[in-house]
């Protein structure tokens, strides 16, 4: 027998089901083998149960993540604020501010962004860690899927430092054996503040106010750094 369902039906299943994304970026969104941690997968799961939403979650890459949100295909994600998603998104609560660096290998000392001119970093694909950076033609940026790409590269030579924020650098760096001596002294390129948001075009009737409350309570609480003692 054979089962029919209406545009209108799936329309309203859909709008039922909360859509969470999560960056694809360990140590915050980990997919192994399918299997899925990290910590803003735990936190935005505990959230969500907390608020009692039905949702699905997956973890996605940057680009993904950003193009989906201004259509209202992912409701609610983690990640930095961008220009480019200001009029899309509703900011709901921060989460504590992040250090991005660019680091090298070991010797390879940086001062300045200045220094970065005419050498290579490798960058991951639709971030966008450091505006200096960014804006300087002279530092050539070598885009990568993820961190242990971009780790892989610098290993072998093929870029002279990576960028991005330092848990994310050590998270890949012990995948693959690297210790703290491999690299040399970090530069902070920028400081920027992950939030929680949601999409203006979301189909989900989600209360922001009501999500706000629990994730502040959340953080009071020190949840998150709960869940970071489990990924250190």
């Amino acid at each position: 027998m054979l089962l029919s369902i209406s545009p209108c039906s799936l329309s309203a299943q859909t709008a039922n089901v909360l859509q969470m994304r999560t960056i694809a970026v360990a140590p915050y969104g980990i997919d192994t083998n399918g299997e899925l941690s990290g910590i803003y997968y735990d936190l935005a799961n505990s959230l969500l149960a907390k608020a009692g939403i039905e949702s699905e979650h997956h973890i996605f890459p940057y680009g993904r993540i950003m193009h989906d949100l201004k259509l209202g295909k992912t409701d609610l994600t983690i990640m930095f604020k961008y220009k480019e998603l200001a009029d899309y998104v509703d900011y709901i609560f921060p989460l504590p501010t992040l250090k991005n660096v660019v680091i090298g290998r070991k010797g390879a000392d940086y001062h300045s962004v200045e220094q970065l001119e005419k050498l290579s970093i490798a960058y991951l694909r639709g971030a966008k860690f450091s505006d200096d950076i960014d804006n300087n033609p002279k530092i050539i940026k070598q885009t990568v899927s993820d961190f242990h790409q971009g780790l892989l590269m610098l290993q072998k030579g093929r870029v002279d430092a990576i960028i991005g924020p330092m848990a994310p650098i050590i998270s890949a760096a012990k995948q693959l054996g690297l210790s703290k001596a491999f690299f040399g002294k970090p530069l902070v390129v920028s400081e920027r503040t992950p939030w929680l948001q949601l999409s203006k075009k979301s189909h989900h009737k989600v209360s922001a106010k009501q999500l706000k409350t629990l994730f502040s309570q959340m953080m009071a609480q020190g949840e998150l750094k709960t869940i970071q003692q489990k990924y250190q």
